[in-house]
């Protein structure tokens, strides 16, 4: 058996040196929060921070039960489903006409609409919602949902993985009869499925983490998301930070599961398309 160069194994050394602190520091503050999600009421600022001693599973059922959360996860799950088949299917639109059909200008449309990403929401939220409430929507699915439905990220990703199509596929359905429509759903779509998932996946989690619109639109409680139901546990006093952990616990597994799960699209999605 040949011997590893001395130079590679410090290499090695030197990359899990670098390595193992960053990922400390990304993992502790989930550390952080189960333990505080078993520790006893009004015990969560005592050592160990991060080890826990004491496992009160019961503080999951009083979260459960302190906050509809049934109805929070229903309604997340439904606006993020809602969110994400929108911008999959507008999205797939868009970066087949980017792709795949010449017309005057279409290179600058698609910089001019890839531009919004530098815009930040925050500099367009006040005429949104604005735009929200001339149309009545306050307080509804509306509000959660079509300002959402249509993002230039998903473009952007989905149009990157049309393009490293070869053209004679497209060429090839052309010359058979096959519409633009027929070609995009039967011969492009599934195709590039592994960046289709991506861009549901990352669609998903932008729904499911956000926290300002829904917060903003949305103040009636059979109507709230999970982020803003975790306010359930806050007061203007008292905060029970228990709870409150228990509860984000409850609410981070779903994306954990999505991402477990669709890893290896996730993956070869993003190394198809060329981002790192």
């Amino acid at each position: 058996m040949k011997k590893m160069p001395n130079s590679k194994i410090l290499n090695k050394v030197f990359l899990i040196l670098i390595i193992l602190p960053m990922v400390f520091l990304m993992v502790m503050p989930y550390m952080w929060m189960i333990t505080a999600s078993l520790k006893e009421r009004g015990h969560v600022s005592e050592p160990p921070y991060l080890i826990p001693t004491t496992f009160d599973f019961s503080n999951y059922s009083k979260a459960w039960n302190g906050a509809p959360f049934g109805q929070y996860l229903t309604n997340t799950i439904f606006v993020a489903i809602a969110v994400v088949f929108s911008r999959i299917f507008f999205g797939s639109l868009a970066a087949y006409i980017f792709a795949f059909m010449d017309f005057k200008g279409r290179d600058l449309v698609y910089f001019i609409y890839l531009s919004t990403m530098m815009i930040p929401f925050y500099a367009i939220v006040i005429p949104l919602y604005l735009l929200i409430n001339d149309l009545n929507w306050l307080n509804s699915y509306q509000a959660l949902i079509f300002p959402r439905m249509v993002d230039a990220f998903a473009i952007m990703l989905l149009r990157q993985a049309f393009i490293s199509i070869p053209r004679e596929y497209i060429d090839a359905a052309s010359m058979d009869g096959s519409s633009h429509w027929h070609t995009l759903w039967k011969v492009v779509f599934p195709m590039c499925l592994p960046s289709v998932i991506t861009s549901a996946v990352f669609s998903f989690l932008f729904i499911w983490n956000d926290f300002f619109w829904p917060f903003l639109v949305a103040n009636e409680s059979n109507l709230r998301l999970i982020q803003t139901g975790l306010q359930a546990f806050t007061g203007r006093y008292l905060t029970e930070w228990t709870y409150w952990m228990a509860g984000t616990v409850i609410a981070s597994i779903p994306p954990v599961l999505i991402f477990v799960f669709a890893q290896k699209y996730y993956i070869s999605g993003l190394s198809r398309t060329g981002l790192k």
